[in-house]
């Protein structure tokens, strides 16, 4: 360590003491994108409330109204949030599924049911595909209850729990009235599942009280059921009525909206990764299309 102005005094100075330095890690920050360019899948789930406390499909006042003309609010919310989270999930096939509702024919209700009418393939191509099944159902099926979260957290959790290396992360998107009945056993299955490499957003429309879905948030305390804690913050809630116009017909701004549903999903990842230690796989190197020689006949 040297000292200036002891040096410019004193001809036999050598310096003022060492520093020595032991030993030292560099580590290198990764980003969700990393993960991501080094094949990471990103597998998005959807999940549609059909209980009877949004109102007969039939009736201008239900939030599941069938109108011919614009979309209704689930359908906005779909379409909204879907279109901002499709751009993650490479094959666009979505399993989308619902709960809260009799099913044709027997009259049987379920929580966990596709919407597409096949449960061996739940998957809709695209957002578009998404929506087709979901008016489909809604002509088909009858709007029942309770509203039970668990069946279909733990639908997403089964898949996620069979691939832990970290090559796929899953996302269920639900979209619900907000009027939760099954709130232990919700609180179980997200426990359960913040071990897994799973995130949970929820999108809350019409104008309930969504002091439940705040509580599932768990971003001012920490969620805990039977006296575990959730062993990371895995749900995002967003109340779709802050982004709507007062005719309650469009998304003010996409941009806002997509910012809040994907706030927390990249540091819910990583957060996994941390946890487990999973490293990104190396970025495949950029293509080049083959250069073609141009042989010249003399």
């Amino acid at each position: 360590v040297i000292n200036p102005k002891k040096k410019g005094k004193k001809k036999k100075y050598v310096n003022s003491g060492t520093v020595t330095l032991l030993s030292f890690l560099i580590e290198t920050e990764v980003s969700f994108l990393d993960y991501i360019k080094g094949g990471t899948q990103i597998n998005f789930t959807v999940a549609i409330d059909f209980t009877a406390s949004n109102g007969n499909p039939s009736q201008p006042t239900s939030l599941h109204y069938m109108n011919p003309y614009q979309l209704n609010a689930y359908g906005m919310a779909l379409k909204a949030v879907g279109e901002i989270i499709q751009d993650y999930d490479s094959d666009k096939m979505f399993p989308a599924l619902g709960f809260g509702a009799r099913l044709p024919p027997d009259g049987r209700v379920s929580h966990e049911f596709a919407l597409n009418g096949n449960p061996q393939n739940p998957y809709c191509h695209g957002i578009d595909g998404v929506m087709e099944a979901y008016y489909r159902s809604l002509k088909s099926v009858q709007l029942y209850g309770p509203t039970n979260f668990a069946p279909v957290i733990n639908h997403v959790a089964r898949y996620a729990a069979s691939v832990k290396d970290g090559s796929q992360y899953f996302v269920l998107l639900i979209i619900t009235d907000g009027v939760i009945s099954d709130m232990a056993q919700t609180k179980e299955s997200i426990v359960n599942a913040s071990k897994l490499p799973m995130s949970i957003i929820i999108v809350g429309v019409g104008p309930a009280e969504f002091d439940a879905m705040e509580e599932l948030d768990g971003d001012v305390v920490r969620i805990s059921s039977r006296g575990k804690f959730a062993e990371r913050d895995i749900v995002q809630f967003v109340p779709f009525r802050d982004y709507i116009d007062r005719s309650g017909n469009h998304v003010l701004s996409m941009a806002r909206l997509a910012k809040d549903v994907l706030a927390e999903i990249p540091e819910q990842f990583l957060s996994y990764m941390r946890v487990r230690g999973i490293k990104p796989s190396p970025a495949p190197p950029p293509y080049t299309p083959p250069i073609h020689v141009l042989q010249t006949q003399i």
